[in-house]
This record gives C-alpha cells, sequence and structure tokens, in this order.
C-alpha cells in the first residue's frame, strides 16, 4: 500500500528529492557560502540546533484530490517514522535497506519542501549555485534576487535537478522554481507563504501554484 501510494504521488509534483546519498563535491565560494548562510540564518537556522524531534503533515491539494501523510523525524539519531493511512514505519536512516528506499525518498521530498533553506547549509558541497539581482518573480511578477541551486549528475535520489528560488527583501523564499535535470522550462512553480515560526525556525506553511489549483502545506508541524 505504501509504494503503490508513493509511485502515484511521483506524478502529482515533481520536487526535491535531494540529499545525495554519495556526494559530489563542489567548491564553495566566500562569497557564496556567506549569501547562503545569511539566507538560512533568515529562516532561523541558527536555532536548529536546538530542534530534537520535529513533527508535520505533508498535504497536497491539486483539483479535487486530497492526499497526506505524516512524519516524525528525530534529529539525533535520524530516526524517522512516517504514518500514511493505517501504515506506521519507522527506520534509522543510516540503517536502511532496499526496501525502505520509496519512502527515504518520500522523507528526503517533504524535508525540503519545508527545510528547503536549511537544506542549502547541509548540502553544501552537493550543488553549484549563483545569486542574481533584481530578476521578476515568475508568479508575482515582483522584483527580487534569485537564487539558482543546481545539484551535480551524481548521487541522491534526483541528481541534476535545479531550483531557482525567489528571495524578497525580508530574505525569506517568496517564490520558487523546480526544473527537472536543470533543463530550461519550469517543471513546477509555486508561492512560499503563510509564513509560521516555531521554536525560532520560520516555516513557508503553503505553497500554491499561478492557477490556485495545485496547493500543497503542512499542518500538525511541531517542534520539540
Amino acid at each position: 500500500m505504501i509504494f503503490r501510494t508513493l509511485t502515484i504521488l511521483g506524478v502529482l509534483f515533481l520536487s526535491g528529492c535531494r540529499e545525495n546519498i554519495a556526494k559530489k563535491e563542489t567548491e564553495k565560494t566566500e562569497e557564496s557560502t556567506s549569501y547562503l548562510n545569511a539566507f538560512a540564518k533568515a529562516h532561523g537556522y541558527e536555532h536548529w540546533k536546538s530542534a530534537k524531534e520535529i513533527h508535520f503533515t505533508f498535504n497536497v491539494d491539486r483539483d479535487s484530490s486530497h492526499f497526506e501523510r505524516s512524519w516524525i523525524w528525530e534529529t539525533g539519531p535520524n530516526r524517522v517514522t512516517q504514518i500514511s493511512g493505517t501504515d506506521t514505519v519507522q527506520y534509522v536512516r543510516n540503517q536502511m535497506d532496499s526496501t525502505l528506499i520509496a519512502v527515504d525518498a518520500a522523507f528526503i521530498n517533504d524535508k525540503f519542501w519545508l527545510l528547503a533553506p536549511f537544506q542549502w547549509v547541509w548540502d553544501q558541497k552537493s550543488f553549484s549555485d549563483t545569486l542574481a539581482k533584481d530578476v521578476s518573480a515568475p508568479i508575482s511578477g515582483k522584483m527580487m534576487d534569485k537564487l539558482t541551486i543546481t545539484y551535480g549528475n551524481e548521487g541522491g535520489y534526483t541528481p541534476g535537478d535545479a531550483y531557482d528560488f525567489y528571495i524578497g527583501k525580508d530574505s525569506l523564499i517568496a517564490e520558487w522554481v523546480f526544473r527537472k535535470g536543470n533543463q530550461a522550462e519550469p517543471s513546477l512553480a509555486t508561492t512560499w507563504e503563510d509564513y509560521i515560526t516555531i521554536q525560532g525556525l520560520k516555516i513557508g506553511s503553503m505553497h500554491k501554484n499561478a492557477e490556485g489549483s495545485f496547493k500543497l502545506y503542512f499542518t500538525n508541524l511541531s517542534v520539540h
């Protein structure tokens, strides 16, 4: 049941199944590291060290359909619990076997939507990045800074993907574009909105496409 559900979801949203299994070394300039860390800090990254356990439900509404699955992530032991329908799976990420690949890919996907600014710090050796000033955002048309992150072609669940993050004047993500395989055309573009602050972490709890037919959002969010 779990693996059938995940296959269906792979069609519903094209997002960041990141976190490389075998990370490719990518040189970072001092300037790049500085702005990546500054953007992460704006989202409350300095408080992450106090987060021992995070709970969240990942929801997707597309047209008239709804899907959800819930997670508990114990950050110290890196223990993950997935609750989806009547199924519960628990595993430790550095001790998992091949039967858990689909579940772990779903966790990495959902965690990336939740904590992308922190992944910029965690994954810095896995991607190249550029920062462009005063670029028109794809949904609002407002002028923002555009941070483009392109992952290496080796390792991870979806190598070679690219992400354009549009950063507002408050240094928070306002919109983003996912480009599968670093293709020129967007695979998906959504907002980052309805920010909430929990234990110092600033999290965009709602993501919508321009038409409003796709909504990805978080509920039951808590940090301990």
